[in-house]
Protein backbone atom coordinates (compact mmCIF):
# COMPACT_ATOMS: atom_id res chain seq x y z
CA UNK A 1 0.00 0.00 0.00
CA UNK A 2 1.31 3.44 -0.92
CA UNK A 3 -0.11 5.73 1.74
CA UNK A 4 0.93 8.90 -0.07
CA UNK A 5 -0.88 7.88 -3.29
CA UNK A 6 -3.91 6.68 -1.32
CA UNK A 7 -4.30 9.97 0.56
CA UNK A 8 -3.30 12.25 -2.30
CA UNK A 9 -3.98 10.61 -5.66
CA UNK A 10 -2.34 12.13 -8.71
CA UNK A 11 -5.62 13.77 -9.73
CA UNK A 12 -5.87 15.63 -6.40
CA UNK A 13 -2.20 16.58 -6.51
CA UNK A 14 -2.64 18.04 -10.02
CA UNK A 15 -5.32 20.35 -8.61
CA UNK A 16 -3.47 21.28 -5.40
CA UNK A 17 0.11 21.66 -6.65
CA UNK A 18 -0.41 24.89 -8.65
CA UNK A 19 -2.11 26.49 -5.64
CA UNK A 20 0.80 25.89 -3.26
CA UNK A 21 3.04 28.95 -2.95
CA UNK A 22 6.72 28.36 -3.76
CA UNK A 23 9.02 27.60 -0.85
CA UNK A 24 10.89 30.69 0.30
CA UNK A 25 14.42 30.36 1.58
CA UNK A 26 15.15 31.94 4.93
CA UNK A 27 16.91 35.29 4.66
CA UNK A 28 19.63 34.23 7.08
CA UNK A 29 20.28 31.05 5.12
CA UNK A 30 21.17 27.73 6.61
CA UNK A 31 18.68 25.26 7.95
CA UNK A 32 17.75 21.90 6.53
CA UNK A 33 16.65 21.16 3.00
CA UNK A 34 12.92 21.73 2.52
CA UNK A 35 10.59 18.73 2.53
CA UNK A 36 8.79 18.12 -0.77
CA UNK A 37 5.43 19.87 -0.97
CA UNK A 38 3.59 16.67 -1.85
CA UNK A 39 4.90 14.90 1.26
CA UNK A 40 3.82 17.81 3.44
CA UNK A 41 0.43 18.03 1.71
CA UNK A 42 -0.08 14.31 2.30
CA UNK A 43 0.75 14.67 6.00
CA UNK A 44 -1.66 17.60 6.26
CA UNK A 45 -4.45 15.65 4.54
CA UNK A 46 -3.84 12.78 6.96
CA UNK A 47 -3.93 15.05 10.01
CA UNK A 48 -7.11 16.78 8.87
CA UNK A 49 -9.01 13.70 7.75
CA UNK A 50 -8.17 11.64 10.83
CA UNK A 51 -8.34 14.47 13.39
CA UNK A 52 -4.79 13.51 14.35
CA UNK A 53 -3.02 16.02 16.58
CA UNK A 54 -0.04 17.57 14.80
CA UNK A 55 2.32 16.25 17.49
CA UNK A 56 1.06 12.70 16.86
CA UNK A 57 1.73 12.74 13.12
CA UNK A 58 3.18 9.31 12.25
CA UNK A 59 6.86 9.28 11.28
CA UNK A 60 6.07 7.34 8.08
CA UNK A 61 5.32 10.68 6.39
CA UNK A 62 8.94 11.83 6.87
CA UNK A 63 7.59 15.25 7.84
CA UNK A 64 8.02 16.72 11.28
CA UNK A 65 4.84 17.81 13.04
CA UNK A 66 6.24 21.35 13.23
CA UNK A 67 6.88 21.47 9.48
CA UNK A 68 3.42 20.13 8.66
CA UNK A 69 1.72 22.61 10.95
CA UNK A 70 3.87 25.55 9.82
CA UNK A 71 3.17 24.87 6.14
CA UNK A 72 -0.52 24.29 6.87
CA UNK A 73 -0.69 27.70 8.54
CA UNK A 74 1.28 29.38 5.74
CA UNK A 75 -0.74 27.76 2.96
CA UNK A 76 -4.02 28.50 4.73
CA UNK A 77 -3.08 32.17 5.08
CA UNK A 78 -2.56 32.34 1.30
CA UNK A 79 -6.02 30.90 0.70
CA UNK A 80 -5.20 27.28 -0.12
Amino acid sequence: MDLERDLVPDELWEIAAPLIPPFQLRRQGGGTAPVADRKVFCAIVYALTTSCAWRRLPPCFCVSPATAHRRFAAWTSTGL
